[in-house]
């Protein structure tokens, strides 16, 4: 519906608008976009789900015949590709928009640059750039996923205050709080697959999908990388209801095995051998053809040292939780040779810190 509050940061409105899109608009951007006459909104909308309309054509409908002579603000370049949905580009333009603010441009290769360049050319005012970082920083799967065709890899666990992911017999539940446990699901829901190792799958028979509350939302994709093939056909993530479950191992696998999983309704991925197992960086590549634009890599400590060692990942996210368990043989998040020295480690940037309950929540890019 229409607004007609006076708004005083329509930029930041617009940033707040795409984040209502909670990461289902996979595998296209979360944008938001609002339209000012006369300082008062008299339109605004976002991108609800892939295929539907894009954020700047919910907020001209919204408007109706108040978005002549208006101003858009939109957190992405307006698109100028006939796709699913139609060039924005041509409904703005036909609606008699006056200018057009865009906070980044988009980072596909195929509209970087020219929905912005075909409005100028219709004679649009167009200023580019404001909050640039903020509107990059939403969409940085997305972004990484069109430029590379890979998905974008946030690499996840939690451990306690001494580095260990288990104790010396291996056990692990619970290390983290309840509240903890909750928002490792809400992440889990914000990206379109989830990655564990055979190691962790044969020793926690763990479900990957979504529960908490979130059950209604789409599940990711369950993947295993599991070189020996090993997953039993019994496995609880192979229940019925909890979404596709992709079992990635090296070619040939082994053929009764393989038959088991696919009667299970696993889909059986032979794919090119790597370093230590399955290649990742071929996993890496089919997942982004399946429109993968964002994975979660759940370990254990053998697959995420396997992702550090070849860097591939591009977020941490770690859940620390106020315990200590002591021991040379309690495992830390990484296994593998690791880093020779501190100059040959991954050094993470734009860290961030946030208490979730009694644990503290780490986040930084690497």
């Amino acid at each position: 519906m229409a607004q007609t509050a006076r708004i005083a940061d329509p930029m930041g409105r617009a940033l707040e608008l795409a984040r209502r899109g909670d990461y289902l608009t996979s595998p296209n951007p979360m944008v938001g976009a609002l339209l000012v006459r006369d300082g008062e909104v008299v339109g605004e909308g976002f991108h609800q789900h892939a295929g539907g309309p894009h954020a700047e054509v919910v907020a001209l409908e919204s408007a109706g015949g108040r978005a002549r002579g208006a101003s858009l603000w939109v957190s992405l370049e307006p698109c100028c590709l006939s796709g699913r949905t139609g060039p924005c580009t041509e409904r703005i333009l036909a609606a008699g928009v006056a200018e057009v603010h865009v906070a980044t441009l988009d980072p596909n290769p195929r509209v970087q640059g020219r929905g912005v360049d075909q409005l100028r050319r219709a004679g649009l005012e167009v200023v580019v750039g404001e909050r640039a970082e903020e509107a990059e920083a939403l969409i940085a799967e997305f972004g990484h996923w069109v430029t590379t065709g890979l998905p974008w890899v946030t690499l996840k666990f939690a451990m306690t205050l001494d580095g260990k992911v288990a104790s010396r017999e291996g056990r692990s539940r619970w290390i983290t709080s309840e509240t903890a446990r909750a928002r490792a699901h809400r992440l889990r829901s914000q990206h379109d697959a989830i990655l564990v190792g055979a190691g962790t799958l044969l020793a926690d028979d763990p479900q990957l999908n979504l529960r908490w509350g979130l059950e209604e939302r789409p599940q990711p994709l369950r993947v295993v990388a599991d070189s020996g093939l090993r997953t039993p056909s019994s496995a609880r993530l192979l229940q019925p209801g909890g979404g596709a479950v992709v079992v990635a191992t090296c070619d040939p696998p082994e053929p009764a095995r393989a038959r088991a999983l696919e009667r299970a309704g696993a889909e059986v991925l032979a794919l090119p051998p790597g370093p230590g197992g399955v290649s990742l960086t071929a996993l890496l590549r089919d997942l982004g053809r399946r429109a993968v634009t964002s994975l979660l890599v759940e370990g254990g400590p053998t697959l995420l040292g396997s992702f550090m060692e070849q860097r591939l990942g591009q977020r941490l996210v770690a859940f620390v939780a106020p315990l200590v368990l002591g021991g040379s043989m309690a495992p830390g998040p990484f296994a593998g040779q690791g880093a020779a020295g501190p100059d040959q480690g991954w050094r993470a940037r734009r860290l961030r810190a946030e208490p979730v309950g009694p644990d503290l929540l780490l986040v930084a890019e690497v």
